[in-house]
């Protein structure tokens, strides 16, 4: 996991500088209000539930989108939850998202956002011995704050909520948990 971690960090870092020269070399004038962007953010997950699943947790995203202009986009991403769990019980988490994203400038470098939509994901799961996979779907909401270092590249501090409802077979209680993925991350984006 550490080395996923740092690949994905060496990854962004790279991206990062790369875009920002590239950007600076651009007119500002000529940037797009609708048109593809893609990002990636990285964070912090707290898996929240009633079972044993509880735990914290790093994640990461590739996401890909498109604005129709500069109030409103369309927006999937891929996601790892990456694993949590205790001795008893452990799961892994990944799955894909569809939402639509609503955003407000407030300021000529500075807008708000708010997204929602529906999570699609596969957990690999062991407790107490029992391993298996459940695949499911849910809804998510998330918000957040970019900061365009040039009107094209710009960076991002987002909190998003995804409900998981993961069905663990061959456990006495019927094996089903109510879980929420509550994530804290910071990324970046790039507008073509």
């Amino acid at each position: 996991m550490k080395n996923k971690i740092l690949t994905l960090a060496a990854v962004i870092s790279l991206a990062s500088f790369s875009v920002y020269s590239h950007a600076d070399n651009m007119s500002n004038s000529d940037a797009a209000e609708n048109g593809i962007y893609v990002g990636a953010n990285y964070g912090y997950l707290k898996v929240d539930g009633d079972d044993d699943f509880d735990d914290n947790s790093d994640v990461m995203q590739g996401l890909v989108g498109y604005k129709f202009n500069k109030y409103l986009a369309l927006e999937g991403s891929y996601i790892n939850f990456g694993d949590y769990g205790n001795g008893l019980a452990n799961a892994e988490t990944d799955g894909y998202t569809a939402a639509i994203k609503v955003m407000l400038p407030i300021a000529d470098r500075v807008e708000l956002y708010a997204k929602g939509g529906q999570l699609w994901y596969s957990t690999d799961y062991d407790v107490v011995g029992f391993s298996g996979n459940d695949d499911g779907e849910g809804v998510f909401a998330g918000a957040g704050v970019a900061f365009k270092v040039t009107d094209r590249f710009l960076i991002n501090a987002e909190y998003t909520w995804y409900d998981a409802d993961i069905n663990v077979d061959n456990v006495a209680n019927g094996g089903k948990t109510d879980t929420d993925f509550n994530q804290a991350s910071v990324g970046v984006e790039y507008r073509f």
